[in-house]
Protein backbone atom coordinates (compact mmCIF):
# COMPACT_ATOMS: atom_id res chain seq x y z
CA UNK A 1 0.00 0.00 0.00
CA UNK A 2 1.29 3.96 -0.82
CA UNK A 3 2.10 6.06 1.81
CA UNK A 4 -0.75 8.68 2.08
CA UNK A 5 -0.05 11.08 -0.49
CA UNK A 6 2.64 10.11 -1.99
CA UNK A 7 3.37 8.38 -5.21
CA UNK A 8 4.25 4.82 -6.09
CA UNK A 9 4.70 2.88 -9.01
CA UNK A 10 2.17 0.14 -9.67
CA UNK A 11 4.37 -3.11 -10.58
CA UNK A 12 2.70 -5.29 -13.14
CA UNK A 13 0.50 -2.52 -14.34
CA UNK A 14 1.08 -3.20 -18.10
CA UNK A 15 -0.50 -6.91 -17.03
CA UNK A 16 -2.73 -5.63 -14.09
CA UNK A 17 -6.58 -6.15 -15.38
CA UNK A 18 -7.46 -3.52 -12.67
CA UNK A 19 -4.74 -1.15 -14.35
CA UNK A 20 -6.09 -1.97 -17.71
CA UNK A 21 -9.74 -1.50 -16.99
CA UNK A 22 -8.76 2.02 -15.39
CA UNK A 23 -7.31 2.43 -18.56
CA UNK A 24 -10.38 1.75 -20.48
CA UNK A 25 -12.56 3.34 -18.51
CA UNK A 26 -10.60 6.57 -18.94
CA UNK A 27 -10.63 5.93 -22.89
CA UNK A 28 -14.63 5.74 -22.68
CA UNK A 29 -14.78 8.96 -20.70
CA UNK A 30 -12.82 10.58 -22.82
CA UNK A 31 -13.85 9.73 -25.79
CA UNK A 32 -17.88 10.54 -24.52
CA UNK A 33 -16.82 13.70 -23.94
CA UNK A 34 -14.26 14.67 -26.88
CA UNK A 35 -16.47 12.39 -29.27
CA UNK A 36 -13.85 10.19 -30.55
CA UNK A 37 -13.28 6.69 -30.98
CA UNK A 38 -10.07 6.00 -29.19
CA UNK A 39 -8.81 2.51 -28.53
CA UNK A 40 -6.44 1.20 -26.06
CA UNK A 41 -3.66 -0.63 -27.70
CA UNK A 42 -1.31 -1.17 -24.38
CA UNK A 43 -0.87 0.46 -20.91
CA UNK A 44 3.26 1.44 -20.22
CA UNK A 45 2.79 2.14 -16.35
CA UNK A 46 1.13 3.30 -13.91
CA UNK A 47 1.22 5.04 -10.48
CA UNK A 48 -0.68 5.25 -7.89
CA UNK A 49 -0.96 8.43 -5.25
CA UNK A 50 -3.06 7.56 -1.76
CA UNK A 51 -5.35 10.21 -1.06
CA UNK A 52 -8.85 10.02 -0.09
CA UNK A 53 -8.86 7.45 -1.92
CA UNK A 54 -6.35 6.88 -4.79
CA UNK A 55 -5.55 8.52 -7.93
CA UNK A 56 -3.89 6.70 -10.46
CA UNK A 57 -2.55 8.35 -13.71
CA UNK A 58 -1.65 5.76 -16.34
CA UNK A 59 0.35 6.06 -19.59
CA UNK A 60 -1.34 4.36 -22.62
CA UNK A 61 -0.56 3.50 -26.42
CA UNK A 62 -4.13 4.13 -27.83
CA UNK A 63 -4.98 4.38 -31.53
CA UNK A 64 -8.37 5.97 -33.22
CA UNK A 65 -9.88 3.34 -36.07
CA UNK A 66 -6.71 2.79 -38.34
CA UNK A 67 -5.09 5.88 -37.83
CA UNK A 68 -1.12 6.03 -35.76
CA UNK A 69 -0.72 4.94 -31.99
CA UNK A 70 -0.57 7.90 -30.07
CA UNK A 71 0.73 7.56 -26.20
CA UNK A 72 -1.65 9.34 -23.82
CA UNK A 73 -1.70 10.27 -19.87
CA UNK A 74 -4.70 9.68 -17.92
CA UNK A 75 -5.71 10.61 -14.01
CA UNK A 76 -8.48 8.45 -12.72
CA UNK A 77 -9.61 8.95 -9.06
CA UNK A 78 -10.97 5.73 -7.35
CA UNK A 79 -12.79 5.28 -4.16
CA UNK A 80 -13.81 1.92 -4.03
CA UNK A 81 -16.14 1.95 -0.91
CA UNK A 82 -18.17 4.58 -2.68
CA UNK A 83 -18.40 2.66 -6.37
CA UNK A 84 -17.14 5.66 -7.74
CA UNK A 85 -14.20 6.40 -10.67
CA UNK A 86 -13.97 9.61 -12.16
CA UNK A 87 -11.56 10.68 -15.28
CA UNK A 88 -9.39 14.10 -13.89
CA UNK A 89 -7.46 14.14 -16.76
CA UNK A 90 -6.18 13.09 -19.82
CA UNK A 91 -3.70 14.50 -22.63
CA UNK A 92 -1.98 13.28 -25.38
CA UNK A 93 2.00 12.91 -24.35
CA UNK A 94 4.28 15.03 -26.72
CA UNK A 95 7.87 14.91 -27.47
CA UNK A 96 9.11 18.48 -27.23
CA UNK A 97 12.52 19.30 -27.22
CA UNK A 98 12.35 19.82 -23.86
CA UNK A 99 11.17 16.50 -22.96
CA UNK A 100 13.63 14.47 -24.04
CA UNK A 101 13.57 11.20 -21.54
CA UNK A 102 9.38 11.80 -22.14
CA UNK A 103 10.20 11.26 -25.99
CA UNK A 104 12.24 8.31 -25.74
CA UNK A 105 9.93 6.41 -23.37
CA UNK A 106 7.55 7.96 -26.51
CA UNK A 107 9.27 6.27 -29.14
CA UNK A 108 9.92 2.99 -27.26
CA UNK A 109 6.21 2.69 -26.58
CA UNK A 110 5.23 2.72 -30.07
CA UNK A 111 7.49 0.56 -30.97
Amino acid sequence: MATLGGNRVVEGSQNSIEIQNLARFALEEHNKKSNSSLELVRVISAKEQVVAGSIYEITMVAKDGDEKKQVYEAKVLVKPWLNFKELQEFKLVTDDDNENDNAASVSRALI
